[in-house]
């Protein structure tokens, strides 16, 4: 048998159940917007969240139980997820893009202000302020968990991951409770739209970085990191800074001049 310093991954339904997933969840996102019910929308979560299971499930025994994951191996999945946060930071600069093509040469359909006349924006000084301050202080406590991964203690890292978590989940909430309070909709005009779009997708973005999370809190009570094996928290780790920065640039940009 040839032995390659690479590792030849097993035959595996997930991209397309996880692609099937996405598109159903799309259609279905569309389809009630429209008001044509969520069976599609139902659909294609419970086949994207199976898909997601599934896939970590064997990309965490490839790595964790099979020993597949060498020096080799994660140096590719580092340009992996490094590629994949550049792939994301052009997504969110298109919506950067649209909201100062739109801010910075108003139309006279705006009124040629921004925001548009008769349109109230977000105070930038409440809860913006104090989700900016939940998601740096979050950044701030995973990278003290990687560092206690370093040091060994895999009890105090658990420990500082779920702070992380609950500090997410209170981000969450907040932008929900601001979304629901908000003198606007994504339906009034280009500010409603560009602010209801980028914030959106962050907030989509701070799900699934959540969600990452609390994999590898699974991953560290049951003891599948050490100091010198743990690219899975670091790909997570790396995920959550990127939706860091990208906020910091949404309240600067959008909640504090756009306003």
């Amino acid at each position: 048998m040839i032995r390659q310093p690479f590792h030849l991954v097993e035959t595996s339904p997930w991209p397309l159940t996880a692609a099937a997933g996405a598109f159903s969840l799309t259609v279905g996102l569309s389809a009630w917007f429209h008001g044509y019910g969520i069976i599609c929308l139902t659909l294609g979560s419970i086949l994207t969240l199976a898909s997601i299971i599934q896939w970590w499930r064997d990309v965490i025994r490839e790595g964790t139980f099979l020993g597949h994951h060498t020096s080799y191996v994660v140096k590719g999945l580092r340009w992996g997820i490094a590629l994949f946060i550049v792939s994301e930071i052009i997504f969110f600069f298109a919506f950067f893009w649209a909201f100062f093509h739109s801010s910075l040469a108003p139309t006279p359909e705006l009124g040629c202000v921004w925001p548009p006349k008769g349109l109230t924006p977000i105070n930038p000084f409440a809860t913006p302020i104090l989700n900016t301050a939940i998601l740096l202080g979050s950044g701030v406590i995973v990278t003290w968990t990687h560092h206690r991964i370093l040091a060994r203690d895999l009890e105090d890292a658990t420990r500082r991951l779920l702070y992380t978590i609950i500090i997410a989940l209170s981000f969450t909430a907040l932008q929900l409770d601001e979304y629901k309070s908000a003198s606007f909709t994504i339906a009034d005009r280009i500010y409603g739209t560009t602010f209801f779009v980028a914030t959106g997708f962050h907030g989509l973005h701070v799900i699934i970085g959540t969600l990452f999370l609390s994999i590898c809190l699974l991953r560290l009570i049951h003891h599948h990191f050490s100091n010198g094996h743990h690219f899975g928290f670091e790909a997570a780790a790396w995920y959550w800074h990127f939706v860091d920065v990208v906020w910091i640039l949404l309240y600067l940009c959008i909640y504090w001049w756009g306003s």
